[in-house]
């Protein structure tokens, strides 16, 4: 069961062709992911950054179709896999059900220092109730 999340398309994500400009995708990427800690995991953020933090350390898009200024864009992740410090994700975006991007990614959970870190047993506990990949 993947977290939907919807985006209207705004004028600053748009380039003079009127059209989303590639790397406002991936900010739209990220707004999904920090939405799906906070209402999914009920972990916010900004809970998380004071001790650590979830940087996104692979992602790779597939660009299907133009998005255009006013478009809605539904937005829906799947937790794919969970290891012992990451998390295998998957982000898929559609407008009136027409595909727009795909786009699959690998979160770390990093301690202060920035080193990988074990999953807090709670997200931990969150991702497992949703994704049947995970490994022990």
């Amino acid at each position: 069961m993947g977290f939907a999340f919807e985006q209207k398309v705004l004028f600053r994500h748009c380039d003079p062709a009127g059209i989303v400009f590639y790397p406002r995708y991936f900010e739209m990427m990220n707004d999904c992911v920090e939405a799906f800690f906070a209402e999914r995991l009920a972990c916010p953020f900004e809970k998380i950054h004071p001790q650590a933090a979830v940087p996104t350390a692979e992602i790779s898009a597939r660009f299907r179709a133009p998005s255009r200024h006013g478009d809605r864009l539904c937005l829906v992740l799947d937790v794919r896999a969970v290891g012992r410090t990451s998390a295998a994700i998957a982000i898929t975006a559609t407008c009136d059900g027409a595909p727009r991007f795909d786009s699959r990614a690998t979160l770390v959970h990093v301690d202060a220092q920035g080193r990988p870190a074990r999953w807090p047993d709670a997200l931990r506990a969150g991702f497992d109730s949703i994704c049947k990949g995970s490994q022990q």
